[in-house]
């Protein structure tokens, strides 16, 4: 597996993957690796010639620096675990190399950035587009795959890719969960134990709310019985409850008549956690 510190570096690796013909896939990545993100790394495989991965703890979509400084963050293992895969190539840059010094320019989904999570966390998404249409130009990667769980990220990504013409191919991947239904993520490291066992409340909630949401509930009804719901964990500090259109993201009027997409956000002590499930009652 070939290591790229630099821009040039991933770009000329993956120009000579294509040079023979070969597609490449791209595993964006924060590091911490776990194995939902080898779940997006074998579903590349199974789509692409070639599989290059990208660890980056993107500073710009941090609005917290005690949360940027508290992210987990080990090398060492997650090449490991890449290598293991049969991961072709990583590209790891720095902060430096992943931004010019005098940087003035970002992208934004205007409307979507305003929403649901775009609200709890004002300029994250602005933070994550930039950072991932740098990666889409900086490798010029055939197909890019993004886990489900962070739903509203993967729908602000197809249409940042739709919008500027982005000739990539976006794929999601399903959430992957631990064996006692935890939604996987690096984040799940900084829980105490009660906080772990806590957490389990929001996969119970998504449950629960897929079966309600086929009993002739408004989208408000059924934000007032997951939020009763979750209420029932003292350790959960809800941060958000919401029902939307699947494919837009908009607010559902009158009775859930197609899919919808359950959005979940929750802290358990210092960790935000957040967890999905689409319901179609049809």
């Amino acid at each position: 597996m070939k290591i790229c510190r630099t821009k040039k570096d991933i770009r000329d690796t993956v120009r000579a993957f294509q040079a023979e013909g070969l597609t490449v896939g791209l595993v964006p990545t924060m590091g911490y690796l776990h194995d939902g993100h080898m779940t997006l790394v074998r579903t590349a495989k199974a789509n692409a010639d070639r599989v290059i991965a990208s660890i980056f703890v993107n500073p710009t979509q941090f609005g917290d620096a005690a949360d940027l400084d508290a992210y987990p963050r080990d090398e060492a293992r997650d090449f490991a675990l890449l290598e293991a895969e049969g991961v072709d190539a990583v590209f790891c840059p720095s902060v430096e190399e992943m931004y010019h010094p005098q940087k003035q320019t970002t992208v934004l989904t205007e409307d979507l950035d305003k929403v649901l999570m775009g609200a709890l966390r004002p300029g994250h998404f602005k933070g994550v587009c930039t950072v991932v249409s740098k990666l889409f130009n900086i490798t010029g990667a055939d197909k890019a795959f993004f886990g489900e769980k962070d739903y509203q990220q993967l729908l602000v990504i197809k249409t940042m890719v739709r919008d500027l013409d982005i000739p990539v191919e976006v794929t999601g991947v399903p959430t992957v969960r631990e064996v006692d239904g935890l939604a996987m993520s690096s984040r799940n490291v900084r829980l105490t134990p009660e906080d772990r066992k806590a957490a389990l409340i929001l996969n119970k909630a998504l449950a629960y709310a897929d079966y309600e949401a086929s009993d002739g509930r408004t989208a408000v009804e059924l934000e007032e019985q997951i939020r009763a719901f979750i209420a029932r964990e003292p350790r959960a500090q809800l941060e958000s409850v919401d029902v939307r259109d699947a494919a837009t993201l908009e607010t559902v009027d009158g009775k859930i008549a197609g899919p919808v997409v359950i959005l979940l956000a929750a802290r358990f002590g210092d960790v935000l956690l957040i967890d999905q499930r689409v319901a179609d009652p049809s």
